[in-house]
């Protein structure tokens, strides 16, 4: 008698315990942030392509569909939410390769066309939609590399030219020239991520021999300094360590999707500099996707194309990141 007396107490506490998990529940079911899809992309299905924004006015160029390495230049209007066709690139078309932008000039170059690794950089005018060829990269030839513009000036580092490297390159638009600048700390790597916010740009993940890099690093571009952040894994809490990821800004705040670590991901996080702590947001809604591209003009960001295996995808997805809902709504 006294065994099942000890069997109903446990059950009744289960029962009296219920309620409260169920609201535990719903309260981790409550997700900040929201994927809209927008307009698809009006070129073929493609991964792997690059971009920059001008303004408020945003720009695709290159990848590989699968079949072909790929020139189109594609500029999208988001007021308007459609595409518009640009002049093509004029040089060899290719995936993997870096893009920025310095005032109102776009810059393009490194990459690969299916057999070579590449080096040469050429500008992009938006006022008479031509393309012209400018010095090439000061560093090997390579692709899967990053490549962003603080405080004036062009920078492409790290990537992949027959091994992984971490050396650094600053552009001079005014003088057309390249110098070598000190190199980020951490191992070297391809695949990273980069998103500015000010003038310093944030710069993580990749790949090194096989293995997911977790170091994260701030480039100051107003002196020229490099700052450790907090590793991207917290022990056991979390890790935001991924290769071919995508990375933005929105506001005072950096944000990084998509992408692999061994399977694709679909965890989206949220970096705050001003605490050097991430939060994590509402999840990829797309398919999962890694070589996918992002674009940001500071207030909206879209994340777009990519692959999954042999499939390329030509959809565009809006994150709206401070939207509250919840999942069950």
């Amino acid at each position: 008698m006294k065994k099942v007396n000890q069997h109903f107490s446990v059950w009744h506490l289960l029962l009296l315990l219920l309620p409260f998990w169920a609201c535990t529940t719903d309260e981790e079911d409550d997700s900040e942030g929201n994927w809209v899809r927008r307009s698809y992309f009006e070129g073929s299905n493609r991964s792997d392509a690059s971009s920059f924004t001008i303004g408020t006015r945003m720009f695709v160029v290159g990848g590989y569909t699968g079949d072909d390495y790929d020139n189109e230049l594609w500029e999208y209007d988001s007021d308007s939410d459609y595409w518009i066709k640009r002049a093509d690139f004029p040089g060899t078309p290719r995936s993997n390769a870096v893009a920025f932008s310095i005032g109102n000039k776009g810059y393009y170059g490194t990459g690969y066309d299916g057999r070579n690794r590449l080096k040469d950089f050429w500008e992009y005018d938006q006022n008479s939609d031509t393309w012209t060829q400018i010095a090439d990269f000061g560093g090997t030839a390579r692709h899967t590399a990053i490549g962003f513009a603080v405080a004036g000036a062009g920078y492409v580092g790290t990537g992949f030219d027959g091994s992984e490297q971490k050396d650094f390159y600053k552009y001079d638009p005014a003088t057309d020239t390249w110098e070598t600048i000190v190199s980020m700390g951490g191992s070297k790597r391809s695949g990273a991520f980069v998103f500015v916010i000010d003038d310093t740009a944030y710069i993580g993940g990749g790949i090194n021999n096989g293995i997911y890099q977790f170091d994260f690093w701030a480039l100051d571009g107003t002196t020229g300094t490099w700052t450790q952040k907090t590793d991207l894994d917290e022990e056991d809490d979390y890790t935001l360590a991924r290769t071919e990821a995508t990375a933005f800004s929105i506001g005072a705040y950096g944000y990084i999707a998509t992408g692999s670590n061994g399977s694709l991901v679909s965890n989206v996080w949220e970096y705050i500099p001003a605490t050097d702590e991430w939060n994590d947001k509402t999840d990829f809604e797309g398919t999962l996707r890694t070589g996918a591209t992002a674009f940001s003009d500071g207030n909206r960001a879209f994340v777009l194309l990519g692959r999954s295996s042999s499939v390329r995808f030509d959809d565009i997805w809006e994150f709206q990141p401070f939207v509250t809902y919840d999942d069950e709504d």
